[in-house]
């Protein structure tokens, strides 16, 4: 049997059971295609599997995001073997509206994308845009799908709205930032690296604002729209900078899902609080596209070697960078 080299988790709960190892090499099925990989985008979501999975669960490849070349496909599947493509790890969920109890992702319980090789299903698979590198659109699928559905589907997102991301630098974030400002939006940031807030502004940002600062009285004009991943520490302040009508994206609860929240304030400014995860394989396509005509780059923070895949884990976890990690393989 055909082996091939992954970054897999098994045996100890968290980074301690993550490995480069031998494993065997995919084989398409019906509907199914092999994309061998040059490159696998890391994510949080990688970081709270392994730390959810213990002794009793079996190995499996890590991974979601993924861009490469076709090598093999099941009969009568497109694209044709030599295609390069990006990989949509959003499984199962065709239209915006059909929203899924829970959305289906590449990679646990599947094996996914930190490999040489990875199985998907043939339409979970679209043409790399071409003016982005191998790392670069590793660097889109989940994290940019995620700010589309957020500013666009949920968020309503037009041409000079005022929008607020709080915690710049994670992959979502900068996406969003590019995304927003594509489309003419005015766009402020929160950081509490001041470097970061640098860094974003040099991207495009118009304000970017510390997280310790008084939010009210720091934003330059009341907000039309924010699309936060933070949580708990920055919710009661992504609420007092909403303009009357405003809506809040909710995407993520990195420090704490539990929040405050006075109904009247609610009711009498009347603010829409919206939440949304991933996103369909229409966004996807309209997401692309959107990539495509603006020419918008992923921030690639760093690239490792896939071998490396234990060490760029480990970095992800410090939660030092801006933009995206990126495993490449030779």
């Amino acid at each position: 049997m055909t082996t091939m080299v992954a970054v897999v988790h098994e045996g100890e709960t968290g980074l301690t059971g993550v490995r480069a190892a031998k494993v065997p090499a995919p084989e398409p099925g019906a509907g199914e295609v092999v994309v061998a990989l040059r490159a696998a985008g890391l994510n949080h979501r990688d970081l709270f599997l392994v730390g959810a999975r213990g002794p009793g669960d079996a190995r499996v490849v890590l991974g979601s995001d993924g861009a490469g070349v076709v090598v093999a496909a099941g009969a009568g599947v497109a694209p044709a073997p030599g295609t390069e493509v990006v990989i949509n790890p959003s499984l199962d969920w065709e239209e915006p509206d059909d929203v899924p109890d829970v959305p289906a992702i590449l990679g646990v319980p599947t094996d996914g994308t930190f490999a040489e090789y990875v199985v998907v299903p043939a339409h979970n698979v679209a043409p790399k845009p071409a003016h982005l590198d191998w790392a670069e659109a590793a660097a889109l699928p989940l994290a940019a799908l995620t700010a589309y559905r957020a500013l666009f589907t949920r968020g309503g997102l037009r041409p000079g709205a005022h929008v607020l991301l709080p915690g710049i630098g994670s992959g979502v974030a900068t996406f969003a930032l590019a995304m927003a400002k594509a489309v003419g939006a005015t766009v402020t940031v929160t950081s509490r690296s001041a470097e970061k807030c640098r860094q974003a502004r040099e991207l495009g940002a118009d304000h970017a604002i510390g997280s310790a600062e008084d939010w009210t009285s720091a934003v330059s004009q009341p907000v039309d729209l924010v699309v936060d991943s933070v949580g708990s520490a920055t919710f009661g302040k992504c609420v007092s900078v909403l303009r009357p009508g405003g809506r809040l994206v909710s995407l993520g609860a990195t420090t704490g899902p539990d929040v405050q929240l006075s109904l009247r304030d609610m009711f009498f400014r009347q603010i829409s609080l919206l939440g949304t995860s991933m996103g369909s394989a229409r966004e996807f396509e309209r997401m692309l596209a959107l990539v495509a005509e603006h020419r918008i780059r992923p921030v690639v923070h760093r690239t490792f070697p896939l071998p490396d895949g234990p060490r760029a884990l480990a970095e992800l976890a410090r939660g030092d960078q801006f933009g995206k990690l990126v495993l490449t393989v030779d």
